[in-house]
């Protein structure tokens, strides 16, 4: 019998344990969604194999490709045609060469060295949060004071996108994400971001700033309709995961003192922990690795058909006991760069750079200043996002 598919999370600490499972069975096990069958990855080398793009599309257009079966029921022709508008410059969800025009031109804002440069506006921003909370009192709801408020102000800055609109995009994307909600809720979502960015654009294109938007409308290689697209995947991809994992490694790393500690008296180690961080909780999981065999083809000793959808679970791969030794413990120290958090290939998340330079800085930062943090509630009280395909935390009460 196929596994029924997808499966909550049942703690913020692990993936869900049907995973364990499944890895156990086979690379790839067969599940059963609401409008069919996929094939499920399980382990490590066969998701590496899937996520380099060989024999894969990632396109949603192409037949056979498992978003089209998570629901019974078939797209109303308004949502379709909300979707195919949606399509239009979201490059992650398109194949090379076409993947690759788009990527090219946005690959020079987040290299290492850009995101070098970004890092002491990051730090300022961080420093500034963290003084109006210190400012407030002795307590704080972390997810709303802190790990929302970085990324939207990182990412608003970088696109151009007036911060006093962050609770707009931020209520607009929690709806896109949450797997509670109604198609026709997303729909109306999307819609109204894209009505809101189409604007953005079109003030930018009169008069071009010195930002991301400015330099992707003066190199002209973009359409109107694509610089919209772009814009709204960078706006989304950009903000939503940095701020479920912000919260996450904090309530992490207060779980483990010893290994906390350590970082505090060496602060060298903290690049490794947020690699660490990233593959222990693989927050995305299968939501941003699915894909479409386009022709018949062996993965991991089974017969992959064309047409045949297939969801990569990242979470399970990152647990991998044939890569990863004792994978259901936290250390800082192992080392987990070969993790696929941000994917593999030609899909590898493009703004990574900037996810950890954000993560590094605030997780450091904070519990620099400071020092006696703690949660208020216990583990089991942690209100977490079991029903959403991106995992976080609800809320995260702390006090100094």
């Amino acid at each position: 019998m196929a596994q029924h598919f997808p499966v909550q999370r049942t703690c913020p600490f692990a993936p869900p344990p049907e995973y364990a499972r499944l890895r156990e069975q086979a690379p790839l096990v067969r599940a059963a969604l609401p409008g069919g069958e996929v094939w499920l990855v399980t382990r490590h080398a066969e998701a590496q194999r899937v996520l380099s793009g060989e024999g894969i599309s990632t396109n949603p257009a192409t037949p056979g490709h498992p978003n089209t079966l998570l629901t019974p029921e078939p797209p109303t022709p308004e949502q379709t045609a909300a979707l195919q508008e949606s399509a239009v410059g979201h490059f992650i969800d398109l194949d090379p060469p076409e993947h690759t025009r788009f990527r090219k031109l946005l690959i020079p804002e987040f290299t290492v060295r850009r995101v070098k440069e970004l890092r002491p506006s990051i730090q300022r921003l961080v420093d500034e949060l963290i003084d109006e909370m210190l400012a407030k009192g002795r307590e704080a709801e972390l997810v709303e004071d802190f790990g929302l408020a970085l990324p939207s102000l990182v990412i608003c800055r970088l696109l151009g996108v007036p911060y006093a609109e962050r609770e707009f995009f931020q209520s607009r994307t929690r709806t896109i994400v949450s797997a509670t909600e109604d198609p026709a809720a997303a729909y109306t979502a999307m819609t109204e971001i894209r009505t809101f960015l189409d604007d953005l654009v079109t003030a930018a294109e009169r008069d071009p700033q010195d930002d991301l938007l400015g330099r992707l409308i003066d190199g002209g290689q973009l359409t109107h309709r694509e610089l919209v697209g772009v814009i709204f995947l960078l706006l989304v991809a950009g903000h939503e995961t940095t701020a479920n994992m912000i919260p996450l490694g904090v309530l992490t790393l207060l779980r483990h003192p010893a290994q906390l500690a350590a970082l505090r008296a060496d602060p060298a180690g903290w690049p490794m922990a947020v690699e660490e961080l990233l593959r222990y909780h693989s927050i995305v999981d299968w939501v941003a690795f699915d894909r479409v065999s386009v022709r018949d083809q062996e993965i991991g000793g089974q017969e992959v058909r064309e047409g045949e959808g297939i969801f990569v679970l990242g979470a399970s791969a990152n647990w991998d006991e044939r890569v990863f030794e004792r994978p259901d413990e936290f250390d800082v120290a192992r080392g987990a760069r070969h993790h696929v958090a941000f994917g593999y290939g030609v899909h590898q998340c493009l703004g990574q750079n900037l996810a950890r330079a954000e993560l590094e800085i605030a997780l450091r930062t904070l519990f620099e200043r400071v020092p006696d943090l703690r949660v208020t509630v216990a583990d089991e009280d942690v209100p977490a996002k079991y029903e959403g395909v991106i995992f976080g935390l609800k809320a995260l009460p702390v006090a100094w």
